[in-house]
């Protein structure tokens, strides 16, 4: 007989203690290792209220979901504001700048026609159960791909600014030198995907292939999702970080608020 959740995992006051005490020790370390990028105790205080977050926004989303899955407007609804929050998420971690909301391409390009592809060949319903939780390891996958392919771009070029004119010095096309110097730190992005694909199953049991057998699906079916949502996380941050690597060559993501003024004049 398949194992239940409750029985690997009891919600019950000894889960709230753990819990508890996994966040304390995770805000301790950071802060006493001052692990936040000015050496302050700022990044401590990130992990303490992101915490708190997650407690409360899973606390909604898990009601929210219950009836969303069951009403085709709320799934694509609740799809949408994953896709704004993600990508609001993404591009302030990479600039601080209007042009943030250019994350928006990096995520939502990949990620839509995926799914929608997945609806069409009936491997996914609507409405249904499944559109969500895919959906949301495709977002969650193109978020991170977008967030480390853009910072590592925009660090690249920041630090070797003085390559970039060089190469325009020699008559090299702007994009192409900005490619040029910014490629393979933004190729990078991909290494966590390659990663996990490369170790599945010797190094970690991921959370599909675990939710499938706890929801009483064979060792072989749950084996199959796991290789497709590993499969499809690789094609999505591949083009992902292809677009971000992309918009930074072209300027349209910056971290300088003069070129911004200096492209609506």
């Amino acid at each position: 007989m398949p194992l239940a959740a409750e029985t690997l995992l009891p919600v019950d006051s000894s889960l709230a203690v753990a819990l508890v005490v996994l966040l304390l020790v995770a805000t301790g370390v950071v802060a006493l290792f001052r692990l936040s990028p000015d050496g302050s105790a700022g990044r401590a205080c990130e992990i303490a209220t992101a915490g708190l977050r997650a407690a409360a926004q899973l606390a909604v989303v898990s009601a929210v979901i219950g009836w969303a899955v069951h009403h085709t407007a709320g799934l694509i609804g609740f799809l949408l504001l994953m896709l704004s929050v993600a990508t609001r998420t993404a591009g302030r971690r990479i600039t601080g700048n209007g042009t943030w909301w250019w994350a928006a391409l990096p995520i939502a390009a990949p990620v839509v026609p995926t799914v929608a592809a997945l609806v069409a060949a009936g491997l996914l319903t609507v409405p249904g159960i499944a559109v969500i939780p895919v959906a949301g390891i495709l977002i969650g996958g193109a978020l991170t791909a977008t967030v480390l392919a853009g910072r590592r771009a925009l660090d690249e070029l920041d630090q070797r600014h003085g390559e970039v004119e060089a190469g325009l010095a020699l008559g090299i096309p702007e994009r192409e030198a900005r490619l040029e110097v910014a490629r393979a730190a933004a190729s990078d992005a991909l290494l966590p995907a390659l990663d996990q694909t490369r170790t599945v199953g010797l190094v970690t049991l991921p959370g599909a292939f675990v939710g499938m057998l706890l929801g009483g699906a064979s060792p072989v079916t749950a084996g199959a999702v796991q290789l497709f949502v590993l499969v499809a996380l690789l094609a999505v941050e591949a083009l992902a970080i292809a677009l971000t690597l992309e918009l930074a060559a072209r300027g349209l993501i910056h971290r300088h608020p003069a070129r911004e003024v200096d492209a609506r004049a």
